[in-house]
């Protein structure tokens, strides 16, 4: 019998014999390589092809780069498969580039087709900048566009930074559901849910849940349950919105950020949440992901100059008017609006916009809307003759409105009575409880993300910021 040393040794030495020759190295890493490397394994999809007399050049990319690794071949090495889309593994010697544009290249000893591609039928071509138009009618194929796959590497960034934002200021994370019962009083349209079975049978049977079940269009309400027992708390997670649009603005299915915080009874600290998310996720989306940022700053949107502008607004600090001056410098202006700006109407989009730009092209804060027409959670100011609610939208130029939140009415009896005189008494009960049972002054906001990143990319198309176009005209996966 082996003692249990001498057993560990065998096993360690079986590992060791089984391990491949080359280190498997990511693209990303085979580029930021420092030294020569004798034997690597790298695994990707061909970018291009270029077969000379005595030498053959590949570009492969796995997707952790923009920046394509090239590969260096012997001629003998090509075959008929080795084609631009074809998914490829290259072994060889990591070497350092004569090239002044790449750090290293790779020169390959054997180079092995995974998976064939047919160039005739495939409708990406080699060193075509195809427009976004064109590969949103590709919804399952557009990932492999050079635009798209930066867009999806800023994504991921991006959802890491807002992440470590929250979690390194205290805030917990909750999952709300996206199967809900509430439509928090009108946020947006539903999309209702039925099973297939009960499609097909009578509209007298009960329900799947007992009640009517939707989508859920925001997790608002459910985090302030959870503020009744943490004092930040966010939430990250999709949200859906029923409204029949196939402008360049709207979405069926995006992303919102929403954070609550409890103990606070001031609108300015809900706002310097936002700033602060705003500035910590762009200025960390601008380091770690500057070549892919970069492709659309100055191919997709040159006209812009969206670079030069969120370095200044990263340095400013937001500007804050409320919904009264808003409406005057909108009575004010030279400009003729589609909609006659007036007090007590909402401020559309182009509204928006025009103040964004009268205030020098800054993020803009309005805050204390009238009354009327937020919902009956936000608190009340109690000002008068122009009653207005503890509330903010986030304005951004080119976009109107990014982020928007409130101070919730933590007061019962105003509560109450609002929701007794909307006939929403019985249907909110729950949520007067939470007024009941240690209530404390809170507030919180949203900010949907594919907006977000429509802004600090420059993109017009809305759609073009997502992974999958579903609900587009050309295709439903």
């Amino acid at each position: 019998m082996l003692g249990a040393r001498a057993q560990g040794g065998w096993r360690a030495l079986r590992r060791c014999s089984s391990l491949p020759r080359a280190v498997r190295l990511r693209v990303r890493e085979a580029l930021g390589t420092r030294e020569a490397v004798d034997a690597v394994r790298v695994q990707g999809w061909v970018r291009s092809v270029r077969s000379q007399k005595e030498v053959l050049f590949l570009h492969i990319n796995d997707g952790s780069s923009l920046e394509h690794l090239q590969v260096v071949a012997n001629p003998n090495l090509e075959n008929r498969d080795l084609t631009f889309g074809s998914a490829v593994e290259v072994q060889g010697k990591l070497v350092k580039s004569p090239h002044r544009k790449q750090n290293m290249e790779l020169q390959a000893e054997t180079i092995r087709v995974v998976g064939p591609c047919d160039i005739w039928s495939f409708p990406l071509k080699m060193k075509e900048r195809h427009p976004l138009e064109y590969v949103r009618q590709f919804p399952h194929l557009r990932c492999r566009n050079n635009t798209l796959g930066s867009l999806l590497r800023i994504r991921s960034e991006a959802t890491a930074a807002i992440h470590s934002f929250f979690q390194d200021n205290g805030y917990v994370h909750i999952h709300t559901p996206i199967i809900t019962s509430n439509d928090c009083e009108g946020a947006g349209e539903l999309f209702q849910i039925e099973a297939s079975s009960e499609v097909r049978e009578s509209a007298e049977k009960t329900h799947f849940f007992n009640v009517p079940a939707f989508l859920t269009v925001s997790g608002q309400l459910h985090l302030e349950v959870m503020a009744g027992a943490f004092t930040h708390v966010f939430t990250f997670g999709p949200t859906f919105r029923a409204e029949n649009s196939q402008s360049r603005r709207h979405l069926a299915e995006f992303y919102m950020v929403e954070a609550e915080l409890s103990f606070t009874e001031s609108l300015q600290d809900i706002m310097q949440v936002m700033e602060d998310l705003f500035k910590t996720v762009t200025s960390t989306v601008l380091s770690k992901c500057p070549h892919d940022v970069e492709l659309f700053h100055k191919y997709v949107a040159p006209a812009q100059k969206t670079k030069d502008r969120l370095e200044q607004i990263l340095k400013n600090k937001f500007v804050t008017i409320s919904y009264s001056e808003a409406v005057e410098i909108l009575k004010q202006a030279s400009q003729t609006f589609t909609f006659k700006p007036e007090w007590g109407r909402d401020l559309q989009t182009e509204h928006e916009k025009y103040l964004v730009k009268h205030c020098g092209e800054v993020p803009v804060f309005v805050i204390n809307y009238p009354y009327d027409l937020k919902p009956f959670y936000m608190r009340d100011n109690e000002d008068g003759p122009q009653h207005t609610v503890a509330a903010v939208d986030l304005l951004v130029p080119g976009i109107g409105e990014l982020c928007g939140g409130s101070l919730r009415e933590e007061r019962l009896p105003f509560l109450e009575s609002r929701l007794q005189r909307l006939g929403l008494t019985d249907t909110y009960q729950w949520y007067l409880d939470l007024r009941k049972f240690g209530s404390v002054p809170h507030g919180g906001f949203g900010m949907g993300f594919e907006r977000y990143l429509q802004y600090i990319l420059g993109v017009d198309n809305i759609k073009d910021v997502i992974p999958f176009p579903r609900f587009s005209h050309s295709c439903l996966l």
